[in-house]
């Protein structure tokens, strides 16, 4: 396999013509972002913050933006969906490095679509006061993640009609909560009354590593780029727009539940924060709507997440950076990827406590983003017309913020940086014995094996 792809991914024969307009890819990465940044981790960035937790969203938009360079560049000249994986494979071509890096980020994907629907399964139980009933929570979240699956199976067009409903429901909805709650509550009560120390900057940097994750949704775009109409153009104008829209409505979502609760509160209802942030400020009516809100919000994150990552695991196939197997199931690639994406989320769902996978996510993505910074400021820059000074820029930034966010993690819960270490070195080990006997295998050399999926 050469260090080129195709201009334009082949369909495959389950999935149907449409393509997505740039109002559907605009929802689905502000589905995705809002769906993970609010709901699932506001709790968390404000634990690590204090007072100041607002000031970590700002940070995370304008690292994520530095970030979204790399991938608009690459994605305007080469878009495609899976289009991580194409980044990853035109700057270091078909090898260990591009592959694994790929992998890390499917990874985090489905870790951020298991979060999420845990979240989901949080707020759902919560008027019922069954959010700590374990076995309800898993079923719960289960469910959104059948569902999710059902949306997409149903192809790009219902994924996309879908996901601009639920976009529109959701941010309005949100930031009607959120200046109702303002209004009710003021600047001077809450979290925003308690003393700022500067002593906890480290740990303030350090949250800006669960910020990004808020953002990393603008991947998504990335991703469905083969999707989208007009593709050169429309996927940086998707990028940008989502980011412009997500920092408003977090800023204005952070303010709302610092000037309601005190960071312990926040902390103590990190699962459902801006519920708890709703009752004392708006009342029962408030809590209803913010709870019936926060459902709208995660189910589309969800759907929108599990239409990017099984198109990104099925580019990351059809280039042979993965291994695939049928299991006897009829239909093509991305069908099956599919199946395989809500399998493992699923799992992932029903089985664990998802708030210290969280950080896991945040590794893997850190460590991915840099990887497609470097490549493509060593090899595609010129290519690209990409300037030297923001690829740089961008790297330092994320090497800052995975540092503090080390740092703080080896304090607090040092073995979480362990798993995160021996992840990583399982996907690039993994990968390296996979593509070592991929190579030596004589019907992949000659694209037999390419036929036979």
């Amino acid at each position: 396999m050469g260090n080129t792809l195709p201009k334009r991914e082949h369909r495959d024969k389950t999935s149907d013509k449409q393509s997505i307009s740039l109002l559907g890819g605009v929802a689905m990465g502000t589905g995705v972002m809002i769906g993970a940044g609010i709901f699932a981790l506001t709790g968390q960035i404000a634990e690590l913050a204090g007072p100041l937790f607002p000031l970590s969203f700002v940070a995370g938009a304008l690292v994520t933006s530095l970030a979204a360079y790399s991938y608009i560049k690459m994605s305007n000249k080469w878009p495609s969906s899976g289009g991580i994986a194409m980044i990853l494979q035109k700057a270091y071509g078909p090898g260990v490095v591009a592959a694994s890096a790929s992998l890390l980020m499917a990874l985090s994907m489905v870790i951020n679509e298991s979060l999420v629907a845990r979240t989901f399964a949080t707020y759902a139980l919560r008027p019922f006061g069954l959010e700590t009933t374990g076995w309800l929570v898993s079923l719960a979240a289960l469910a959104l993640i059948v569902f999710a699956y059902l949306v997409n199976a149903a192809g790009n067009k219902s994924v996309s009609g879908f996901s601009v409903v639920m976009s529109a429901i959701k941010i309005g909805g949100i930031v009607l909560f959120a200046v109702a709650a303002i209004w009710a509550s003021g600047f001077s009560s809450g979290a925003f009354s308690q003393t700022v120390s500067m002593t906890g900057a480290e740990a303030l940097l350090a949250s800006v590593a669960f910020s990004i994750l808020a953002f990393k949704g603008f991947t998504t775009i990335t991703n469905s780029g083969g999707e989208l109409v007009d593709p050169h153009k429309n996927v940086g104008r998707t990028i940008m727009i989502s980011i412009a829209v997500c920092i408003v409505v977090y800023l204005l979502v952070a303010i709302a539940v610092g000037s309601s609760l005190s960071i312990e509160d926040i902390a103590k209802a990190r699962d459902y924060s801006l519920a708890a942030a709703a009752r004392p400020a708006l009342g029962e009516l408030g809590f209803y709507f913010t709870v019936a809100i926060a459902i709208a919000a995660t189910t589309s994150g969800v759907i929108a997440s599990v239409f990017a990552v099984s198109r990104m695991l099925t580019m990351l196939t059809k280039m042979k950076m993965i291994p695939h197997s049928h299991f006897g199931m009829s239909g093509g690639i991305r069908s099956h990827m599919l199946v395989y994406t809500v399998v493992v989320a699923g799992t992932l769902a029903v089985l664990f406590d998802l708030s210290r996978i969280a950080s896991l996510g945040a590794f893997f993505y850190l460590v991915m983003d840099m990887l497609i910074h470097w490549g493509v400021f060593r090899n595609l820059r010129e290519e690209v017309g990409a300037r030297a000074s923001i690829l740089l820029a961008a790297l330092a930034a994320d090497a800052v913020v995975l540092a503090a966010f080390t740092s703080v993690k080896l304090k607090s819960d040092p073995a979480i940086v362990a798993y995160a270490a021996l992840g990583i070195a399982t996907v690039f080990l993994a990968e390296w014995f996979y593509l070592s006997r991929k190579s030596e295998d004589p019907r992949e050399i000659t694209g037999q094996g390419a036929a036979d999926e």
